[in-house]
């Protein structure tokens, strides 16, 4: 399997983001640098709009990922409630 990946830039809310990322995907792994973060996994990375908002404390639109979204690799499917990366075979 391949690596995929999402970069974000480093916001209040983007740790939020990052904090639902590393505990929905067990095998993700964070590169942490100035200025942004970077979280790799092998096969496949979910973010789930529910986790988000638990630790946001408020209402999240998958939408607004975009607003620190610096960069990406894999395939996107996206629905109200999951973003998800990965490699199509």
């Amino acid at each position: 399997m391949s690596k995929v990946f999402l970069a974000l830039q480093i916001t209040d809310d983007s740790r939020s983001i990052v904090d639902a990322l590393l505990a929905d995907n067990p095998g993700a792994t964070l590169d942490e640098q100035p200025a942004m973060v970077k979280i790799d996994c092998e096969g496949k990375l979910t973010l789930k709009r529910e986790s988000v908002e638990e630790r946001m404390g408020r209402p999240f639109n998958l939408q607004e990922l975009h607003l620190n979204l610096i960069s990406l690799s894999g395939n996107i499917d996206e629905t109200d409630d999951e973003f998800t990366l990965c490699w199509r075979q």
